[in-house]
């Protein structure tokens, strides 16, 4: 079966799914909706002593390295919140679902806890939270996906927490031009994805290929591809300067790797999800300290900050085998904003689903200790447009350290992400 026919029968299998589970999930927000418990209006998801949330990750797909870190955070920050004796008197509750990275298993896994939870701290895959965008809107249940395409901008239910994938990239390119010499008239080497991550990337390295004279030679690959051998042959054949690659952990450090072992000296600069600190373990990782960026929405997990170090402590304590990476820093600060939000819809004494979507609106100035603000104030806009540049290091806490603090691009402040 070619590429093209296997993408087709995907997205047919994923219509007909979504086609026979629509139906199922409406009208479930009202499900005992309107109930008062303590004085405070509950509806789905919320009892008298619970507060239920959902996560819908990956454990043992392409970013598998990254759904263990974000849910074991989130996990940390619901027992320590409980610790504390809850949100509004009632003790949170994190029902995870692993779905693999696979469209019908992500779909089917949003279909069974939606009725049962009040939102979801976590949704892992760009095209796979746009899949059920309609129906969040119609059940209204607050997502906050670990996915970060303008594609899911526009709605007051699922927000994008931190800059877009587009906004990300233009940062990320004027990064390799002010600090890596690219320059005007060069060719700009681009990997990315098919399907809302890596396209959404692309629509950003066009952006600032307009804006600064660059030509972009792109790479389309599937997230199964591992090898990207025939890749850097493609690009260090066309004479690209440097290189953005908008895909997995895996699919950089074969990139980088290869290109390293082909005598291929550009600089490299992947998106947030590009990189995973085991990689440093590996053959490529001599080759990732030297030659590979990566942008980021927050400082890394490492950051010279109270609350970083906390979290660093903290996380540990629960996990002492586990390595620390930016999944941390993501899952925690995902769960830190869903937190602010229902504290304050329990100010506001609703902690219906429509009560905390409107209490995450009034959040205009959110830092969970990463060094970038977040404002939620407008669903059409990301929270942030700001985006820290790292680099891999071995000795540095998470294994990557900052080589440009928060900033956004020029070409970033004018560039509006659009939303469907």
């Amino acid at each position: 079966m070619n590429t093209l026919t296997r993408a087709t029968a995907a997205g047919t299998a994923l219509a007909a799914l979504l086609a026979l589970t629509a139906c199922s999930s409406k009208a479930k927000d009202d499900d005992g909706g309107g109930a008062s418990t303590g004085g405070v209006k509950t509806g789905v998801g919320v009892t008298g002593k619970t507060i239920d949330l959902g996560a819908l990750t990956d454990m043992t797909g392409v970013y598998a390295t990254l759904g263990k870190s974000v849910t074991q955070a989130q996990q940390l920050y619901v027992d320590q919140a409980n610790a504390d004796g809850g949100i509004c008197g009632r003790k949170l509750k994190l029902t995870v679902r692993d779905h693999g990275y696979d469209p019908q298993k992500a779909v089917a896994a949003y279909t069974e806890l939606e009725p049962k939870v009040l939102g979801f701290a976590q949704f892992i895959g760009s095209p796979f939270v746009a899949a059920v965008k309609q129906r969040v809107a119609g059940n209204k249940g607050l997502v906050l996906p670990q996915a970060w395409s303008a594609n899911l901008l526009g709605s007051p239910y699922v927000r994008v927490v931190g800059s877009t994938y587009d906004l990300e990239t233009i940062n990320a390119i004027d990064f390799l031009m002010k600090e890596k010499g690219l320059k005007k008239g060069d060719k700009l080497g681009h990997v990315y994805f098919e399907g809302d991550y890596g396209e959404n990337a692309l629509k950003g390295s066009k952006h600032m290929a307009d804006e600064a004279g660059l030509t972009v030679v792109e790479q389309k690959i599937k997230p199964t591809d591992n090898d990207m051998t025939a890749q850097v042959s493609a690009l260090k054949k066309a004479g690209v300067k440097a290189i953005v690659i908008s895909a997995g952990p895996r699919q950089a450090a074969s990139l980088v790797g290869v290109a390293a072992a082909g005598r291929f000296d550009v600089p490299v600069i992947g998106n947030n999800s590009a990189f995973a600190p085991q990689l440093l373990a590996t053959q490529s990782g001599p080759a990732l300290t030297k030659n590979y960026y990566v942008a980021s929405p927050t400082l890394p997990i490492g950051a010279d900050t109270p609350e970083a170090e906390k979290l660093v402590a903290d996380y540990k304590k629960a996990h002492p085998s586990d390595s620390l990476d930016n999944g941390v820093v993501a899952g925690w600060t995902a769960a830190s904003v869903f937190g602010e939000a229902l504290k304050k819809a329990c100010a506001d004494k609703d902690l219906t689903r429509e009560g905390v979507d409107k209490a995450l609106l009034t959040i205009d100035d959110f830092d969970a200790g990463f060094g970038v603000p977040q404002n939620f104030t407008d669903p059409k806009a990301p929270s942030s447009k700001e985006s820290v540049i790292l680099q891999p290091d071995k000795k540095a806490t998470g294994g990557m350290r900052v080589v440009r603090k928060p900033s956004t691009a020029e070409a970033a402040r004018g560039f509006s992400p659009s939303g469907n």
